[in-house]
């Protein structure tokens, strides 16, 4: 029997030690980062965020060329896709194709421990270290409107997730 080469792969393993791991805080999160595209050869980007009670997470936004992909490993997440909300618990696994509206939180009275990937990659972390500086009153929201294209991370109006959210206070 003759065994074939496997083909080489198109990036190297990529281990991130969570000690080496660089972090994101914001007042009601904390973002792992994991892996960028940039080591990926643009095949994934990676990150996790541990949402506090009462976490407002990601408003209503779009993607247009990247699916994303969630894994909740604790508690609770509350999410829209398209125009229903929904809440995932630990275990749950969400795929969100491009040019689908969705969002995310901590579902009322939980916390989330939950891992996102983005396939294909393209660098978000700088997007990540943005909306910190944001969410700290570093850097002004515009700054977040103005890098939609490059991020690929459009906002959109979601009369779903704002009644959802107005349910919860």
């Amino acid at each position: 029997m003759i065994e074939k080469t496997p083909a080489a792969a198109p990036f190297p393993p990529l281990l991130t030690r969570h000690d080496e791991a660089e972090t994101c805080a914001d007042p009601s999160s904390v973002m792992t980062l994991l892996a960028d595209s940039d080591a990926t050869a643009d095949g994934f980007t990676s990150y996790r965020s541990t949402f506090a009670e009462g976490a407002v997470g990601a408003p209503a936004h779009f993607h247009t060329k990247a699916t994303e992909l969630f894994f909740v490993i604790s508690g609770s997440l509350r999410v829209l896709v398209g125009e229903e909300v929904t809440v995932l618990n630990a275990g749950d696994f969400l795929a969100v194709p491009p040019h689908t509206p969705h969002a995310f939180a901590a579902a009322p009275g939980h916390e989330a421990d939950v891992l996102f990937v983005f396939t294909p990659g393209m660098g978000r972390f700088d997007y990540l270290r943005l909306l910190g500086r944001v969410m700290r009153g570093e850097a002004d929201f515009q700054e977040i409107a103005d890098s939609a294209e490059r991020f690929d991370n459009h906002y959109v109006d979601s009369p779903a997730w704002r009644a959802a959210l107005e349910s919860a206070e």
